[in-house]
């Protein structure tokens, strides 16, 4: 099995706009698609990020922060999940709740450590 990062992006403007009852139905939605991954032994591990960004740029001397005109592109969170293939992990993403909130899942294969 490898390792995939569904790297977890936008819908925090639907999240803000949801009374507490919705955030917390959807978090038990969140709960058990990850619980499903677990019970299959396929969820390695994640966690929610904060929005705060700092940015370094090619020589190390240059720090911005980003802007949150580019909110739907920050990464909100991730999960690292086991698969076979890309396209299996893919299909795992496809069950996220986040997409029924405006989110995105990109899906990466991380790189194995004994290359």
């Amino acid at each position: 099995m490898k390792q995939f990062m569904l790297l977890f992006k936008g819908g925090d403007d639907v999240w803000d706009a949801k009374s507490e009852e919705e955030q917390n139905a959807h978090m038990e939605k969140w709960m058990q698609w990850i619980g499903q991954m677990a019970e299959e032994e396929k969820y390695v591990g994640g966690e929610r990020l904060y929005p705060a960004v700092k940015t370094i740029h090619p020589g190390g001397t240059k720090v911005t922060d980003r802007s949150f005109a580019e909110a739907k592109e920050l990464v909100g969170g991730y999960i690292t999940v086991l698969a076979e293939t890309l396209d299996e992990a893919t299909e795992m993403a496809k069950g996220c709740p986040g997409l029924q909130w405006e989110s995105s899942v990109e899906v990466r294969e991380v790189w194995p450590e004994d290359v």
